[in-house]
């Protein structure tokens, strides 16, 4: 009877040892996954501590090796050609891991707050426009999906959860709707596997995805101490979300990010294009791989008196979109998706998320992807001139001048005096100038373009891109509304 006891402690040790020694990767490396095609990809895990581990892709036949540390942690390089697949990563440490299913194609980070993690099957009450036929034709092998689970924390981890899965009407209905649509547009006109990794939480704040170290040149943000403050205000809290959701992809090749968020920081605009070009700059210093890819959605118009608790003060949304549109002339290799005219008055999550998708998309195809012949960039205010009581408005990147929806009147024009307050103005199309005026304002100094909460914004490029609201003042104060 001892003696079987000694037996079966022998065992269960070895059967432990066994466990500890075998190979574990992060979530993301697995099977059905997309590695970036054309670069060196890195991929990290554990192993035998002290052993040789040894990684051979089936792509090429060749085997790399690396030795694990003391504490069996390892990493290793290893080249990928072009776009492909389905091929085979095999890791071995003597006891083989084989990832099956691999594709070689193009990786996106895919991250921000609601209206990014809002999936193809919606929200309760608020349906995606077309999500379920979208879903229906959308099986693809040829696109990969990853959704990191929410998680915030104090400290940094080392993986997240989540599950790699071809795209089928199943695995779509539960995926961001808005990466999704980019994805699925970048496969089909570069015609290369496409992998989207979906790193959202609705409610999420800039300030949660970024590093104690990106965030102090903010004395305005507060960053938490323990736990039980980050789980009491989890997506908001500052760094509770880089800690637990985005830190552990650090490292993993990809293209770029695409980015849809600002609802958070509506009523603290005044510092957010600092704050989320310091994000950016963050996240590129992070990954080490240069100015990567960054292109992200401006807030569509929303009527936040609906979120504003009575008694509290009301802040107009427009500032926020006005920082959000200077990022892109701050921040090299980056670009903007103008949403002005896709809002809801009601809804902060606007049902159309094919367009928000599909105008990043044609950032990724022309800037990243070099394709010619395809424009991505909206008309963008340069300057006013006063005539009289007629202010003419011009634009810069308008090489096919302006139009408006409502033929050649926009009806989202204000105008002011010296008195600072604001008149609905009459705007029409001369080229590519817009020429506003009002009856109530004699002597013109300040125009202002669908500076409001809710809008549907009605001014576009000859290319069909909505122009951004805009104003031509620099007053601080948000000024009264004469109807």
């Amino acid at each position: 009877m001892k003696l079987q006891k000694i037996f079966l402690a022998l065992a269960t040790a070895l059967l432990s040892f066994t466990a500890e020694a075998e190979v574990k990767l992060p979530a993301f490396f697995m099977d059905n996954m997309v590695l970036q095609q054309q670069t060196t990809a890195r991929l990290w895990g554990m192993a035998t501590p002290k052993k040789e581990v040894k990684v051979t892709v089936s792509w090429s036949g060749e085997s790399y090796t690396t030795k694990a540390d003391k504490q069996g942690k390892f990493a290793i390089e290893i080249p990928t050609i072009e776009a492909g697949g389905p091929y085979e990563v095999t890791i071995s440490d003597g006891e083989a891991l084989t990832l099956k299913n691999v594709m070689l194609g193009e990786v996106w980070i895919c991250s921000g707050q609601s209206n990014m993690e809002m999936p193809m099957k919606g929200f309760k009450n608020q349906p995606v426009e077309n999500g379920n036929l979208d879903a229906a034709r959308g099986t693809n092998p040829n696109i990969r999906l990853f959704t990191v689970k929410r998680s915030a924390k104090i400290a940094e981890v080392e993986d997240v959860v989540g599950k790699w899965e071809e795209a089928t009407p199943r695995s779509i209905r539960d995926f961001s709707a808005t990466a999704y649509y980019f994805g699925r547009m970048v496969e089909e006109v570069i015609d290369v596997p496409v992998g989207l990794i979906c790193v959202a939480w609705g409610g999420s704040a800039c300030e949660a995805w970024m590093t104690p170290e990106m965030l102090s040149a903010f004395p305005q943000v507060t960053l938490p101490q323990t736990q039980a403050e980050v789980d009491k205000t989890q997506q908001r809290c500052p760094t509770a979300l880089w800690n637990g959701m985005l830190r552990p992809l650090v490292g993993m090749a990809m293209r770029g990010v695409i980015w849809y968020q600002g609802c958070d920081n509506w009523n603290r605009a005044y510092y957010y294009a600092d704050l989320h070009a310091t994000l950016i700059k963050g996240w590129r210093e992070q990954w080490g791989i240069g100015d990567f890819p960054f292109y992200y959605c401006q807030i569509a118009p929303f009527d936040y008196d609906i979120i504003t608790a009575v008694g509290q003060p009301r802040y107009n949304s427009a500032y926020l979109r006005e920082q959000q549109a200077k990022v892109e002339h701050m921040v090299p290799n980056s670009g903007m998706a103008v949403l002005l005219d896709v809002g809801m008055e009601r809804g902060i999550h606007p049902y159309d998320k094919k367009t928000p998708g599909e105008r990043l998309a044609l950032h990724a195809l022309a800037k990243t992807y070099g394709m010619e012949g395809i424009y991505c960039d909206a008309p963008i205010y340069k300057g006013i001139e006063i005539k009289g009581n007629v202010v003419e408005v011009s634009f810069d990147r308008s090489p096919m001048w302006i139009s408006c929806k409502h033929g050649f009147e926009s009806k989202c024009f204000e105008v002011a005096g010296e008195d600072r307050v604001f008149y609905p103005a009459k705007a029409e199309v001369k080229q590519k100038k817009m020429i506003v005026s009002s009856e109530h304002v004699a002597h013109p100094v300040a125009v202002r373009y669908g500076f409001t909460d809710w809008c549907v914004g009605d001014l576009y490029g000859s290319d069909g891109l909505p122009i951004s609201s805009f104003r031509s003042d620099d007053w601080a104060d948000p000024a009264p509304i004469k109807e």
